[in-house]
């Protein structure tokens, strides 16, 4: 990716304060002032990033009273992002992430295929394991760009999960979701001491940034332990996911 236009910088700051969960939907932005000061931009920088996020629908502008974090809209894929380990918490129970590989590889013909790369282009990939109360519930193997994300491997996966990092730290504009029943391998199914027949889901995800892949993530579940599914209102806005 080339260098990133200025209005663009604030842009992408103030996108993954809205996808960590920093400003949640109706969260005040700070000023005109404010950014310009913060990012030592002109007004008319700040002004063009804060059109276009009003445009996108991400935030909504309020004459003489602010900007201010949309409320979220539905999206045509099944489910947003959301970080297990919140979800776990939020059930009261103990989380913990153990990763079992991180390292940079050569591509799979599939990986880079779903990447928009050459094949054996060198990518990142991880694999973590995800408990609820010390029993595996998810299975996560990651492939991520590493033209986009050049400091993934630099990571504590164990403190941060990868999942949570890229949410964090690369904004996203365009993902893609689809879930399959699947059988394990017999290698998945000892990560997650289930009987290797069981039956599992899987959850296959794509994200972009301004039309260059991101990464690429199979997410394993046992069904017997996890269910996938979302809820939304009547005006459209997710309660969760």
């Amino acid at each position: 990716m080339g260098p990133t236009a200025r209005y663009q910088q604030v842009e992408d700051y103030i996108v993954r304060r809205i996808q960590d969960g920093s400003w949640p939907p109706g969260h005040r932005l700070p000023s005109e002032h404010e950014l310009v000061q913060q990012f030592g931009m002109s007004r008319m920088t700040v002004n063009r990033a804060l059109r276009d996020l009003m445009q996108k629908g991400r935030i909504v502008r309020v004459a003489g009273v602010g900007s201010f974090v949309a409320q979220d809209k539905p999206q045509l894929t099944l489910l947003q992002i959301a970080s297990i380990g919140r979800e776990v918490r939020q059930r009261g129970h103990d989380y913990r992430c153990a990763p079992l590989a991180a390292d940079r590889v050569a591509a799979p013909p599939d990986v880079a295929a779903w990447l928009g790369l050459q094949a054996g282009s060198s990518v990142f990939h991880a694999v973590c394991l995800h408990l609820e109360n010390e029993v595996p519930v998810q299975l996560e193997d990651r492939y991520v760009n590493p033209s986009v994300v050049p400091n993934f491997l630099d990571q504590d996966f164990s403190t941060v999960p990868p999942g949570d990092y890229l949410v964090q730290n690369v904004p996203f504009d365009e993902i893609e979701h689809v879930v399959d029943a699947v059988l394990p391998t017999d290698e998945q199914a000892a990560h997650l001491k289930i009987a290797a027949p069981e039956p599992c889901l899987l959850l296959t995800r794509r994200t972009w940034t301004r039309t260059t892949p991101v990464t690429m993530v199979r997410c394993l579940h046992p069904s017997s332990r996890y269910r996938l599914g979302s809820r939304f209102d009547a005006v459209g806005n997710q309660r969760f996911g």
